[in-house]
């Protein structure tokens, strides 16, 4: 009954991933995966990510992208920390925290979709989406 429903969230959400493999077997990628797998089993409605992207090829982020569109699009939420352009740029809603790191960082810096981060001239998050978004236009 339990793998019934791995498989049916596998197919909801499309995930590919060899039920047949051991953990040990397992890329950082498909061990992420079951992760989220494990959660979504359980019935959150709220996934919390940190940095999900980190030790992950340019694919596979891509295809994280895709499995996380599908969790938002099902009614479900997705929070998560963050440096990666890829998918910084396609958030619905983003909390630029800064302006740097450690003793430095932990104030708001700019809140907003990420064209709207774009335009906030000391969030560095928002310079670099906004050379992210200058190369799509150009």
């Amino acid at each position: 009954e339990s793998s019934e429903k791995v498989k049916k969230i596998c197919n909801q959400y499309g995930f590919e991933l060899d039920l047949s493999k051991k953990i040990y077997e397992m890329s950082v990628s498909e061990k992420q995966t079951v992760e989220i797998i494990k959660v979504l089993y359980r019935g959150a409605d709220i996934l919390i990510l940190d940095e999900p992207t980190t030790g992950l090829h340019t694919d596979d982020v891509k295809k994280l992208i895709e499995v996380i569109n599908r969790i938002v699009d099902n009614g479900d939420s997705v929070v998560m920390i963050e440096h990666n352009l890829d998918m910084i740029k396609v958030a619905d809603y983003v909390i630029d925290l800064g302006p740097d790191g450690g003793d430095k960082g932990g104030y708001i810096v700019a809140t907003g979709t990420p064209e709207e981060v774009s335009k906030v001239k000391n969030s560095y998050t928002g310079q670099y989406l906004k050379k992210v978004f200058a190369k799509k236009i150009g």
